[in-house]
């Protein structure tokens, strides 16, 4: 059945929560108005042209790509001048391959991770290349504290940061970033950081105890993470001395009636941050899920942008990979002349506008149609040729003449 809400979108994580929980956000309607839900209230959000800030920072295009994807809006085609992935691209560090916006603010790079692989296309593939993942993958792990965890701040290559004490949330959020990356759950870096959580964990409640004591939203980020990696929370290194789990904790931490959770167990009232993350830990979810099928008549799974509009700006995120270890991703801005474009339009652009700059230098043929033969100086040689995938399909050879519809994630490679 549809759901009531209250009159305004006050939080949009919200989203990641009702889809944990299996409710769709298109049947949600704010306020009771059935003249509109909680989804198209989102997405209108999403495609106005002030959001987020005059001044965004990655982690904004990050929590929206893990939102509206539980949402049901394809967050690479929210409208047509709206690409959040390409965003996110834009804040690729070349000088620190695998690193989201300035790598001090470490947060950053765990949310790529997240969104990147959480949000995958309308069918289910991951969108993104190998060697991104691989990338980012490799930087979740320099930054792995020696406890066993992660917190909020860059430490990779700084014996002070690595020796610090690591704190629940980053925790969670990191192994849930490493699991949906692909690495599994019996890695060493998990393993460790699950022994990290375990020796954080208070007999008698069976919560995690935070940096900054207990509390619902560190307990539901944790819970959250170890959903995200199958780890059961309620069983093995998660059941105390005394028969608790974190998940005794955050029921615990919920009003009855009421139906909300309070952020200390002090608290007399409760918080919608701290009600957003407990749910969305007990009912077993990680940090995004597909969206459910709608009980509304005629209200689809996804919706997005399904062509460009011609003399729109809009941007695409593309991905080089030299085959030598060399990696390169940005967000291309380019204005399509009709409802396709092609993937010589694309690189031709890269250029000039892409950003960061220098992701594509030069391509031969510069013009026309035809089989790539040189990217970035680099030319074809026997079975080492330039490919490209879209949206994670298979590698193929690279064409000028490829086409590229709206929202396509671009990975060009040069290999066998």
């Amino acid at each position: 059945m549809a759901v009531t809400a209250g009159s305004g979108l006050s939080n949009e994580w919200a989203f990641s929560a009702l889809a944990a929980a299996g409710t769709a956000a298109v049947d949600v309607t704010p306020g009771g108005d059935a003249s509109k839900n909680a989804r198209t209230v989102y997405r209108t959000l999403l495609s106005t042209a002030s959001w987020p800030s005059a001044t965004p920072v990655v982690t904004d295009y990050e929590r929206a790509t893990l939102n509206a994807y539980a949402a049901g809006i394809d967050p690479a085609r929210v409208p047509a001048g709206r690409n959040l992935v390409a965003a996110i691209y834009g804040y690729w560090q070349p000088a620190e391959a695998g690193y989201f916006g300035p790598s001090a603010n470490f947060n950053g790079t765990v949310f790529a991770a997240l969104a990147l692989n959480g949000a995958r296309t309308q069918s289910g593939v991951q969108r993104v290349p190998p060697a991104l993942r691989d990338t980012i993958i490799t930087r979740l792990r320099t930054n792995q504290h020696n406890d066993g965890g992660w917190n909020y701040s860059k430490a990779e290559g700084n014996a002070t940061q690595l020796a610090a004490t690591s704190d629940i949330d980053m925790t969670g959020a990191a192994i849930a970033a490493l699991c949906v990356s692909g690495v599994p759950n019996t890695d060493t870096d998990i393993v460790q950081a699950k022994a990290f959580l375990k020796s954080k964990l208070v007999a008698a409640s069976g919560a995690f105890n935070a940096l900054f004591g207990v509390n619902t939203d560190s307990n539901g980020w944790a819970v959250s993470g170890l959903n995200a990696c199958g780890i059961n929370p309620q069983t093995g290194d998660f059941l105390t001395s005394q028969g608790k789990t974190p998940v005794d904790f955050l029921i615990a931490q919920q009003f009855n009636p009421g139906g909300g959770f309070k952020y200390l167990p002090s608290d007399a009232s409760p918080s919608a941050y701290a009600s957003i993350d407990g749910r969305r830990a007990v009912v077993g979810g990680g940090f995004t899920a597909a969206p459910s099928a709608s009980v509304t008549s005629g209200a689809p799974q996804w919706v997005g942008q399904t062509v460009f509009t011609s003399g729109t700006a809009t941007k695409l995120a593309l991905t080089v990979d030299d085959g030598a270890g060399a990696l390169g991703a940005c967000s291309v801005a380019l204005t399509p002349t009709g409802t396709t474009t092609t993937l010589g339009a694309v690189l031709d652009a890269a250029t000039s506008a892409a950003t960061p700059s220098g992701c594509v230098t030069g391509v031969t043929p510069p013009s026309g149609t035809g089989t790539f033969t040189t990217l970035n100086g680099k030319a074809n040689s026997g079975s080492g040729t330039w490919k490209v995938s879209v949206d994670g399909d298979a590698f193929t050879g690279a064409t000028r003449e490829k086409v590229i519809s709206i929202g396509d994630t671009i990975a060009v490679r040069w290999g066998a």
